[in-house]
């Protein structure tokens, strides 16, 4: 390969990365942001019924084994959207646990 086709190679292969990063960003928009009804509801509502505490306390420590996963492979978008889920369940942790 010449030089001008390998720096070509090289930016097709950058914007692959660029445009699967940018799926996952999307991706965890949606997945991420699912958990925001839950706490609007128990934060409007101030109760916490039918929430269970240890479907979250799984998905919380999910989420965090995610956010390990995604600094090992330097995934930004696996990162972001875990750390936000997790802030997000942790906040519908607090609710349950207060509004006992």
């Amino acid at each position: 390969m010449d030089n001008n086709s390998d720096k070509n190679h090289q930016y097709c292969v950058l914007m692959i990365d660029f445009e699967i990063e940018t799926i996952g960003l999307m991706a965890a928009c949606f997945t991420t942001g699912s958990f925001l009804p839950q706490v609007y509801k128990i934060w409007k509502h101030k109760r916490s019924d039918g929430v269970s505490l240890s479907m979250y306390l799984f998905m919380l420590t999910g989420v965090i084994l995610w956010i390990i996963y995604g600094l090992f492979i330097g995934s930004i978008s696996v990162i972001i959207a875990n750390f936000i889920a997790a802030i997000l369940q942790s906040i519908i942790i607090y609710y349950k646990l207060k509004l006992k």
